[in-house]
């Protein structure tokens, strides 16, 4: 047992038919995927099951067909690339999720150490309502039940929660090893703690900055939402991407930061222009005297450097969100030069360093370093509940 939940280890495999909730929601164009690296971290578990003879039945959505068959949407023309990166032959079973007879037939006539991958769970309605009775039918397919898919346990669907009660389950390993780095991260970490939290809008992350001050030491707030935090004590923004309406609330969150002994970091001086395009002329201020015409886009040296001092006296680091305008250069210096300090650290193994969220994915393979941080999270809606403290329901069905 890891954390209260269930294991691979703690499942009987041997010659079982294998419920993998997967996440095969992947990038496709012109029937390719494009970015397999979903597909990749299920190669661990999927191997697991096939050494010991049992047969691996892959559940996933893919994209958004509202409950209805949709050739666009198939997942057949993911097995491709499961086939790839697991390099075994990968058989699809088609089914619309009302009669599951002929899927039944289908796998139970597959030999032992087969990978099959289901037609798109959200076909039916049902998936997204989390219905028992679509579970049952799942149910009726397999023996025991895994999910491998973190990114997807944030919402209680009838393949991520009502399936998990029904059948033996438990984590698959690359569930296992998101849920031990964020346990790592802000569950039990290694204090002192600093959370770094950028994009855009404050309005977007009022759950997670309300959690975070209780939970860490230093909290970094960058991007567009440092803006309005500045604006909030009184600084002038200029053109900036700002949400003024919400000075009340950053001021709030501001005072409850203070009354955790939680110390916000904001920016102290600003790269601005006065075109959002790549490679427009800039100008470094301070942040108390920015050009009522400018726009901040990215964060100035003197912020790099108090930013990675926080860093330095860190034992563990949580990110999620660039600090800059990161696809725009030279708007992606203040986001390189962070991320390439936090990998230097880790590396060095001074830091536990755990990022996730789709912006920060893209910014940390945009600094080259997205492989040599403790761990990055693909998942995104679901590592941001995680971070804001809720529960996931397809992490809460696999407890004890």
């Amino acid at each position: 047992m890891s954390n209260g939940f269930k294991t691979l280890d703690e499942l009987d495999l041997t010659g079982k038919r294998v419920l993998l909730r997967a996440d095969l929601n992947v990038p496709v164009a012109d029937g390719k995927v494009t970015d397999a690296t979903r597909i990749e971290r299920l190669v661990p578990t999927i191997r697991e099951i096939v050494k010991k003879d049992g047969k691996v039945i892959l559940l996933s959505h893919f994209g958004r067909p509202k409950g209805k068959a949709n050739g666009e949407f198939s997942l057949e023309q993911v097995c491709s690339a499961v086939a790839d990166q697991t390099g075994h032959p990968v058989g699809f079973v088609a089914t619309d999720w009302v009669d599951v007879s002929a899927a039944r037939e289908a796998i139970d006539a597959a030999p032992a150490g087969s990978v099959l991958v289901m037609e798109n769970t959200r076909f039916h309605p049902g998936e997204e309502e989390n219905d028992t009775e679509l579970a049952q039918r799942m149910a009726s397919l397999g023996d025991v039940y895994v999910n491998d898919a973190f990114s997807a346990a944030h919402r209680a669907h009838a393949s991520t929660e009502a399936l998990a009660h029904l059948l033996p389950a438990a984590a698959g390993l690359a569930m296992q090893a998101e849920l031990e780095a964020l346990e790592s991260g802000l569950g039990k970490p290694k204090k002192p703690v600093v959370a770094i939290v950028g994009g855009a809008k404050v309005s977007s992350k009022i759950d997670l900055l309300e959690n975070l001050v209780t939970k860490v030491d230093g909290l970094v707030i960058g991007g567009g939402m440092a803006n309005t935090f500045l604006f909030a004590q009184g600084y002038g923004v200029g053109k900036s991407l700002c949400e003024k309406d919400l000075a009340d609330t950053a001021r709030r969150i501001m005072d409850k930061a203070d009354k955790a002994n939680c110390a916000i970091i904001l920016p102290i001086d600003a790269v601005v222009s006065w075109h959002f395009k790549a490679n427009s002329p800039t100008r470094l201020y301070g942040v108390d005297a920015v050009d009522p015409d400018g726009m901040i886009l990215d964060i100035g040296p003197s912020s790099i450097e108090r930013i990675n001092g926080a860093i330095d006296d860190a034992h563990t680091v949580v990110w999620n969100g660039p600090v800059g305008a990161f696809e725009m250069e030279p708007f992606d210096a203040g986001t390189v030069a962070i991320a390439r300090h936090v990998a230097k650290r880790t590396h060095n193994g001074d830091l536990v360093s755990v990022a996730g969220g789709g912006d920060t994915v893209g910014a940390l393979a945009h600094a080259g370093v997205k492989d040599q941080l403790s761990y990055v999270s693909t998942a995104g809606g679901a590592f941001l509940e995680w971070m804001e403290g809720k529960p996931l329901p397809g992490v809460e069905a696999l407890k004890k």
